[in-house]
C-alpha cells in the first residue's frame, strides 16, 4: 500500500518529537526539562513503539506517569500574534478561514468511501483495514498545506502553535490512548468475566430487556469509570455484550457494536475522568467551575443513554 497507518503515526511522532524540542528550548518554562521529557516519551511511542520491547514501554508510560503527577508538564511561551493582529487576520481572510477546518471531515469522507479500492501500479492508494484512520490521517495533511498555502505561515509556526495547544491540554492530553490500552489490558485479564458473572447474579438472564439494559447502562458507567468508552468496550462487550446479548439471545452484533459505543459516550459525557473533553475546556475557557461542562451535559447525557437503550432493544433482536 501507498499510504498506511503507519505513517500517520509517523507523522505524529514527528510533530511530538518537534514540540519537545521546542519545549526543552523555552527557558520561561520552568519545567522545561520535565516537560520536553514527557512529549518526547510520547514521540518515541509513535516513531518506535512498534519495535520497542512491551516492558520497556511500559516502564516508559510508568515515567510519563510519574511526570505528570508530580505537575511536571507545565505552560511555556509561545511566541503569539497580539490580539490586534489576529482581528485584522480575521477580517482579511474572512470565511475562507474554515477551509482548512472543513477539509478534514470531507477529505476523511472521500477516503474513506471513494478511495478504498483505488490502486496505483498494482498498489492500494490507502490501507483497506484501517481505512478510515488513514483517511483521516490524509484529510489533516491536506488541511495543513492548505492552512499554509492561505496564511503564509512557516512550518514552524505551525509547530508553535501545536504546542500552545498540547501544552494547554496537557497530559490529558495522552489519556485516550492510554486508557484504550487499558480496557484491552482489562480483557485480557479476564475482567469481562468477572464482570458477566457479576451481572449475572443480579439481574434475570433470560429477559432480553434487562440484559440490554444492563449493557447499555454498564457501558457508560465504566466509561465514566475509565474515562473513555474505547477503554470500556472490550470490558463490557466480552463481559455482557457478546455472550448474553449475541449468543444467548442471538443479538445483531452490529447494533450492538453501534449502540453500545453510543452508550459508552453518554458517560463520556458525564466524567471528570474524560478530562480532555470535560475539564480542559472549562480550563480554557476559564471558567470558574471546573466541573462546568459536566454540569452542562448531564441531562442530554441521561436522555441519550435512555434512548440507546430503547433503540438497542427494538433494534438488536430484529
Amino acid at each position: 500500500m501507498i499510504f498506511s497507518l503507519e505513517y500517520v503515526y509517523y507523522i505524529c511522532g514527528i510533530l511530538m518529537a518537534i514540540i519537545s524540542f521546542l519545549a526543552f528550548k523555552d527557558q520561561s518554562n520552568p519545567k522545561r526539562v520535565l516537560t520536553a521529557i514527557f512529549w518526547g516519551i510520547f514521540a518515541i511511542s509513535f516513531l518506535f513503539g512498534k519495535i520497542i520491547p512491551p516492558m520497556y514501554m511500559g516502564v516508559a508510560v510508568i515515567i510519563m506517569a510519574v511526570i505528570a503527577g508530580i505537575g511536571g508538564v507545565r505552560l511555556g511561551s509561545y511566541s503569539q500574534s497580539t490580539e490586534e493582529e489576529r482581528t485584522d487576520r480575521a477580517v482579511k481572510f474572512s470565511n475562507w478561514l474554515f477551509v482548512p477546518a472543513l477539509l478534514i471531515p470531507i477529505v476523511t469522507i472521500i477516503g474513506t468511501l471513494g478511495l478504498k479500492e483505488v490502486t496505483i501500479a498494482g498498489l492500494a492508494l490507502l490501507e483497506k483495514s484501517n481505512i478510515t484512520l488513514v483517511s483521516l490521517g490524509l484529510a489533516c495533511i491536506v488541511a495543513f498545506i492548505v492552512a499554509l498555502s492561505l496564511t503564509k505561515e512557516t512550518g514552524l509556526q505551525s509547530a508553535r502553535e501545536a504546542r500552545r495547544l498540547v501544552d494547554a491540554i496537557g497530559w490529558a492530553a495522552v489519556l485516550p490512548q492510554m486508557l484504550a490500552t487499558l480496557g484491552a489490558l482489562f480483557a485480557l485479564a479476564g475482567v469481562g468475566q468477572a464482570v458477566s458473572t457479576l451481572i449475572g447474579s443480579v439481574i434475570p438472564l433470560d429477559n432480553k430487556f434487562m440484559v440490554v439494559f444492563a449493557y447499555c447502562v454498564g457501558m457508560a458507567l465504566f466509561t465514566m469509570i475509565m474515562g473513555n468508552a474505547f477503554a470500556a468496550f472490550p470490558v463490557m462487550t466480552a463481559g455482557i455484550g457478546y455472550p448474553l446479548v449475541v449468543v444467548m439471545h442471538g443479538g445483531n452484533p452490529a447494533v450492538l457494536c453501534a449502540i453500545g459505543m453510543f452508550s459508552g459516550y453518554c458517560g463520556t459525557l458525564m466524567t471528570p475522568m474524560a478530562a480532555n473533553y470535560n475539564i480542559v475546556p472549562a480550563a480554557l475557557l476559564d471558567l470558574p467551575d471546573k466541573n462546568a461542562v459536566i454540569k452542562a451535559q448531564i441531562p442530554t447525557a441521561l436522555v441519550l443513554l435512555t434512548v440507546n437503550v430503547f433503540l438497542m432493544y427494538f433494534l438488536i433482536f430484529r
